[in-house]
């Protein structure tokens, strides 16, 4: 399956205002990660990190890989990254086991294949709303931090205006998180 794990504000962004590569998540961006400090818990937050870092492959978008610093070319245990992006410049070699796909169908099967029979981890609102407008994520998790960042880059923000039906499958409420897992229904 094709997961997307995304941390937000309550009010739908992803970062804070005036994002870029040397402020990656914005300004006051950082907050949505408070909950990482539970990360390694028996609670909630650590049930949800540690089934992130059970997938097999990721699917990034190219601005999240770059304002991620390309995660030095491993984001968790040498699996296959696969960024999605719109042009690949043949001088641009990526770092580890990172490789540029332009094709989101081609993107989504050679990231499942890698993945093999372990889910594949979706970082990026432009690769998310990518996928979900291609028919290919198959579910939801979504941190939802209780702040209102009130400007940023929000996760659903350049949806077509059509309906995309979720079922709520978990709710996980924690100290600075809720923890919500949908399933796409197709």
């Amino acid at each position: 399956m094709i997961v997307l794990y995304m941390t937000m504000s309550l009010d739908g962004y992803v970062v804070g205002p005036d994002d870029s590569m040397d402020e990656p998540m914005g300004r006051g961006g950082f907050r949505l990660f408070n909950w990482l400090d539970d990360r390694n818990s028996t609670g909630p937050s650590g049930q949800v990190y540690r089934e992130a870092l059970a997938t097999g492959a990721v699917i990034a978008g190219r601005r999240t890989f770059e304002h991620a610093a390309r995660w030095q070319g491993d984001h968790h245990d040498g699996v296959p990254i696969f960024i999605l992006t719109h042009h690949v410049d043949e001088n641009d070699v990526p770092p580890g086991s990172a490789r540029f796909v332009t094709d989101v169908a081609d993107c989504a099967a050679q990231a499942k294949a890698a993945a093999g029979d372990r889910n594949v981890l979706v970082h990026g609102a432009g690769a998310a709303q990518s996928l979900l407008q291609a028919g290919l994520l198959d579910e939801l998790e979504l941190h939802v931090v209780p702040v209102l960042l009130g400007q940023g880059r929000r996760l659903f923000d350049n949806l077509p205006a059509t309906t995309t039906e979720l079922e709520q499958v978990r709710q996980l409420p924690t100290r600075d998180v809720t923890h919500l897992h949908y399933r796409v229904v197709k």
